[in-house]
């Protein structure tokens, strides 16, 4: 069998070289051709370096663009170079690999091995950080896979954890017979709900409405409470974080929807008709609050 830890070793040698020397893009497959004939003659498992070299850099603008969400404090010409393609190599697994071949808790705990083989006393956490926020985003494909021992291990005691109070809302609008969801874009790929930060001395109701105003410049009213949702998200530098989401069902009249600029991880806002709301890519909870929206809309 071949070898994956010692495949993923080149790649990352590879990524560090080009990178390091700031080559063009084409360069790399020799640079990778090189290395392969050095560091592993006969391995079985040349198609799946190829493979993985090949997510990273076709796919590295989007990957590094998520690794500035999830670490904000570290642009990614900050952290260092083998951090960083460390993380472009565990999130070329994670978000465009095939996970029947390669589950998403390996392409994570994979990379972690290879920040404490080849970074810095703090890495692995920060590596461990940066992917776990991004696995949470995107709903934890897998996490069915999970060994029972290995979820016994990761039980927390959630008194400890630090929380953040988040509000958001599922918008609505009315043109004539017509109902139409304003929904955000986010870097992963998924239409999902404005939501932020619940300022202190703020209720959750008043906080989706000047979220909304400021992240979506629209005008709403709250019509009911459609959900609640919460989960542990991992920050580089903080650890831990329990993060509380109140979501409601809003009115907005229907005015052009404008994405702002300093919206974090997003990048794009619109109205979808009822018909086009089915063939959205949402978030499992964000689907479910929809759901309930167009019951009480429309029956």
């Amino acid at each position: 069998m071949a070898n994956r830890h010692l495949s993923r070793s080149i790649v990352l040698q590879t990524l560090f070289e080009w990178d390091f020397k700031n080559h063009p893009e084409e360069v790399v497959f020799d640079i990778l051709e090189r290395n392969e004939s050095e560091f592993a003659p006969g391995n079985e498992d040349i198609p799946f370096m190829r493979k993985l070299v090949s997510y990273v850099i076709t796919k590295r603008e989007i990957i590094d663009q998520i690794i500035e969400k999830a670490a904000p404090e570290w642009p990614i010409a900050k952290i260092n170079a083998v951090d960083r393609n460390i993380l472009r190599v565990g999130l070329g697994e994670l978000l465009f690999g095939d996970h029947q071949e390669v589950p998403p808790k390996v392409a994570i705990n994979e990379a972690i091995e290879l920040a404490k083989t080849f970074g810095g006393d703090s890495s692995s956490r920060f590596i461990n950080g940066v992917l776990g926020a991004v696995y949470k985003e995107i709903g934890e494909p897998g996490k069915d896979q999970i060994s029972k021992r290995q979820k016994k291990n990761e039980e927390v005691d959630l008194s400890t954890i630090p929380t953040e109070q988040k509000a958001g809302a599922l918008i609505y609008a009315r043109r004539g017979d017509e109902i139409f969801f304003a929904m955000v874009h986010d870097i992963f790929g998924y239409w999902t709900l404005s939501k932020g930060g619940v300022e202190a001395g703020e209720t959750a109701e008043e906080a989706a409405v000047r979220e909304i105003k400021e992240e979506i410049n629209l005008d709403i009213t709250i019509k009911d409470k459609i959900g609640e949702s919460e989960y542990i998200a991992s920050h580089p530098q903080k650890g831990k974080i329990r993060k509380k989401v109140t979501f409601f069902l809003a009115e907005s009249e229907f005015v052009p929807v404008t994405l702002e600029n300093n919206s974090g991880g997003l990048d794009s806002a619109r109205w979808f008709s009822l018909s086009e709301v089915a063939d959205l890519k949402m978030y499992d909870d964000v689907t479910g609050y929809m759901a309930q929206a167009i019951t009480k809309l429309v029956g």
